[in-house]
């Protein structure tokens, strides 16, 4: 290996998953939702943040809407 690279001569490109980055955040959810999506992430053999993931995207993709009604 080199001791030493001469990256003058590369040429940038920009990265094409840049869109696909995550963005980290913080939520405060039950813990027994997290409990629930612990165990069913357990059972498909992925992490449960990923799982949390994609079904919060599923639901943006879809425009679902909660309907909640309140007591008055």
């Amino acid at each position: 290996m080199r001791e030493h690279y001469d990256f003058d001569k590369m040429k940038g490109q920009k990265n094409p998953y840049t869109k696909e980055l995550k963005q980290p955040v913080t939520m405060r959810i039950d813990k027994s939702t997290v409990a629930y999506f612990k165990s069913l992430a357990e059972e498909l053999g992925m992490p449960y943040q990923s799982l949390i993931n994609l079904y919060l995207r599923e639901c943006a993709m879809q425009h679902k809407k909660l309907q909640i009604k309140w007591a008055s």
